[in-house]
C-alpha cells in the first residue's frame, strides 16, 4: 500500500476560544426571527416548532485516526463500515493520511490567516449546543464547516467504499502507518465508523493490542486515566482534519488539582497535520493517574491518548463521550485481573457517588467500595478489584446525597496469564438511543457486552454482517433485563471470513450502553483492547417549517 502525506465544554473558555453556544444561538435567533416574518399576519399554528422536528438521516460525516504509532514491530489494521438500509442511494467514503508535525519545528503561524482565528468560521458550529461530540454532520446534504485537508482525489484515499453493509479492510506494517482523515457522504454517512487496531509483537516497542474507534473532530475534549509516572509512556496525538492551523491548550489534572504547566503557550497544530505531545513535557509532576482537558482555540480537532506502560502492555485512551451521572463505563471482560477507577468533577462542586457493578443477575455494591467521593478538581484513583467475578460487566456511578455535576471517569482494566499482563481502557461512555457500529472483529475473538443500567429493560437487535472476504449478515435479537450485563458473541462468526461488523440497535425499552472487546493471545500474552460504542448520530433532528417558507415540509 502506498501512503502519501496529505467532548464536553470547558469549565472555562480559554482566551480566544469561540463558544460553540454563542455561535448556535445567533443562528437560532436569525431563524426564529425568518420564520417569524414569514408567518406575521398568517396562521400562526405554522410556524416551525421543536415539537414538529423529526429524525433525518445525516449526509456527510468526518472521521479523524490518530497516529498509530512508530514501532518497528507494529502492524495496524484498518476496517471502514457504513451499517446498510439506505436502499439505492448513492455515497462514498475514504480517508486520507496526513502529515506528522513536531511542535516548533518549520511553521510560523503568523503566515497562516487561520493561526489566530481568521479561519474555519463555522468550524465549530457542527457541535452541539449542549457540548456532544457528534452531530458535526449535515442532514441536507450542505458541506460541513470548515475545509477538510484530508479531501483529494478518490485516487489517493485510503479505505474508499461505495456501498453499505459491505467492509473496508487495509493493513499498513512497520512504524509508516500515518493519521487519517476523510468524510463519508450520501448512503456511505450515516453510522459511518472506522476501527484502528495494531499489533505490536516487541516489548522494547511496548508489546501490546491497541485499538482505537476513528473519531469525528471536535472542539475540547476530557480524559481521565493518563499517567505522567516514570514507567507510563503517554501522548496526546492531536489531529487536525482542515486546512486552517489551530492552536490546541492541554491541561493536566492531579490528586490535589490542576498541576502548574512548564510552559503556558498552547500547542500550535498546522491544517492537515497530527502533533504528537509526551505529558510529560508539560509537567514536572510525576502522578499515576491524570485527568486531561483538551481544548481547541479555533476550528476542530481530534485527541486521543496512547499510552504505554513497560511491564503492562499499550492501548489507547479514548475521550468520555457522557460526563453526566449516573454515569456507565462499560465493558469490564470475565477474566479481568484487576480494575481500577480514575476519576475526578471538573465542577465548581464535590461529588459523592454510589459505586455499583452491573452484572449478569443485577446491580451490586463492590466491598469496602460503596462509594467514591469526588473533590471539584482533583483525582481520586480506586482499586476496585473486588468487582473482579469472573463474570462480565460494566461499573455505574450514580451521584447521591443532592450531589451533581460533570464526572471524567475511566477505567484501566488488567488481564494477566503466566505473569504476563495487557491493560485497556473503558471510558464512560453516552448510551446507545439508536444504533452504534463496531467494525475490524476477527471470528472468535470479539465479544459484545450491553449492559442496561437503568429501571427498564433494554430491547436491542444486533447485525453481524459479512467479512471482507465472505459470508452473510444475520441478524440477532435479544434482551437485556434492568440493572444488568449481557455478554454475547455471534453464533455466524464462525461462517465469516476476514474482517466483520457488528451493528447494535436499541428498538425498545431502557437505556443501553455497550462496549465490544477484542481479544488476541500473542507469545503467551494476553492481549486485548476495549472500544465503548456511544450512539453513531447517524440521524439529526430537522425542524419542519412553514409551508410559506418552502422548506423541509417532510
Amino acid at each position: 500500500m502506498t501512503l502519501r502525506p496529505g467532548g464536553t465544554d470547558a469549565p472555562d473558555t480559554p482566551a480566544g476560544t469561540r463558544s460553540p453556544l454563542i455561535t448556535l444561538a445567533a443562528v437560532a435567533v436569525a431563524l426564529a426571527a425568518v420564520a417569524g416574518a414569514a408567518t406575521l399576519g398568517g396562521d400562526a399554528g405554522a410556524a416551525a416548532s421543536a415539537a414538529d422536528a423529526e429524525r433525518a438521516p445525516v449526509e456527510r460525516s468526518t472521521l479523524v485516526c490518530p497516529q498509530p504509532g512508530t514501532a518497528e514491530s507494529a502492524a495496524t489494521r484498518y476496517t471502514a463500515f457504513t451499517p446498510g438500509g439506505a436502499g439505492d442511494a448513492e455515497g462514498a467514503s475514504g480517508l486520507s493520511p496526513l502529515t506528522e508535525h513536531t511542535p516548533g519545528a518549520g511553521f510560523d503561524p503568523d503566515e497562516d490567516s487561520d493561526a489566530d482565528g481568521g479561519g474555519d468560521e463555522d468550524a465549530d458550529e457542527d457541535s452541539d449546543a449542549d457540548g456532544d461530540t457528534g452531530e458535526d454532520e449535515d442532514a441536507d446534504g450542505d458541506e460541513e464547516s470548515g475545509d477538510d485537508a484530508s479531501e483529494t482525489d478518490a485516487d489517493d484515499r485510503l479505505l474508499a467504499g461505495d456501498l453499505p453493509g459491505v467492509p473496508v479492510t487495509d493493513t499498513v506494517d512497520g512504524p509508516d502507518a500515518p493519521a487519517l482523515a476523510g468524510t463519508a457522504d450520501g448512503a456511505l454517512a450515516p453510522g459511518w465508523t472506522v476501527q484502528q487496531t495494531t499489533l505490536v509483537r516487541d516489548a522494547a516497542d511496548g508489546r501490546g493490542l491497541l485499538g482505537t474507534a476513528c473519531q469525528r473532530p471536535d472542539t475540547a475534549f476530557w480524559f481521565a486515566g493518563a499517567s505522567s509516572a516514570e514507567d507510563r509512556a503517554d501522548y496526546v496525538h492531536l489531529t487536525n482534519p482542515d486546512d486552517g492551523a489551530t492552536v490546541v491548550d492541554i491541561d493536566l489534572f492531579g490528586p490535589e488539582g490542576r498541576l502548574a504547566p512548564i510552559v503556558e503557550e498552547g500547542i500550535t497544530v498546522p491544517g492537515g497535520t497530527t502533533v504528537r505531545v509526551r505529558l510529560t513535557t508539560l509537567t514536572e509532576a510525576t502522578e499515576d493517574a491524570l485527568g486531561v482537558h483538551v481544548v481547541a482555540r479555533t476550528g476542530r480537532i481530534g485527541a486521543q491518548i496512547q499510552a504505554v506502560d513497560t511491564a503492562e502492555g499499550a492501548d489507547w485512551l479514548a475521550p468520555v463521550t457522557a460526563p453526566d451521572g449516573p454515569v456507565v463505563l462499560p465493558g469490564i471482560p470475565a477474566d479481568a485481573e484487576s480494575v481500577r477507577l480514575v476519576a475526578f468533577t471538573p465542577g465548581e462542586s464535590d461529588i459523592t457517588a454510589r459505586i455499583g457493578f452491573a452484572g449478569p443477575t443485577s446491580t451490586i455494591t463492590p466491598a469496602d467500595n460503596e462509594t467514591v467521593h469526588l473533590r471539584a478538581g482533583m483525582v481520586e484513583s480506586v482499586a476496585l478489584d473486588t468487582v473482579v467475578q469472573g463474570e462480565a460487566g460494566s461499573l455505574v456511578l450514580t451521584p447521591e446525597g443532592g450531589t451533581t455535576g460533570p464526572i471524567v471517569a475511566a477505567l484501566l482494566v488488567t488481564r494477566e496469564e503466566d505473569g504476563e499482563r495487557e491493560f485497556a481502557f473503558l471510558p464512560a461512555t453516552a448510551p446507545i438511543t439508536e444504533q452504534s457500529t463496531a467494525a475490524g472483529n476477527v471470528p472468535g475473538n470479539a465479544e459484545l457486552i450491553l449492559t442496561a443500567a437503568g429501571e427498564d429493560d433494554a430491547e436491542v437487535e444486533i447485525t453481524t454482517s459479512a467479512g471482507d472476504e465472505g459470508g452473510e449478515a444475520t441478524t440477532d435479537t435479544l434482551t437485556v433485563p434492568a440493572g444488568t450485563t449481557v455478554a454475547w458473541a455471534p453464533e455466524s462468526a464462525e461462517d465469516i471470513e476476514g474482517r466483520y461488523a457488528l451493528t447494535v440497535r436499541r428498538t425498545g425499552g431502557g437505556m443501553l450502553h455497550a462496549a465490544r472487546v477484542l481479544t488476541e493471545d500473542r507469545d503467551d500474552v494476553p492481549m486485548f483492547t476495549v472500544q465503548t460504542l456511544p450512539d453513531d448520530l447517524s440521524s439529526v433532528s430537522v425542524p419542519r417549517t412553514s409551508p410559506d417558507l418552502g422548506v423541509l415540509g417532510r
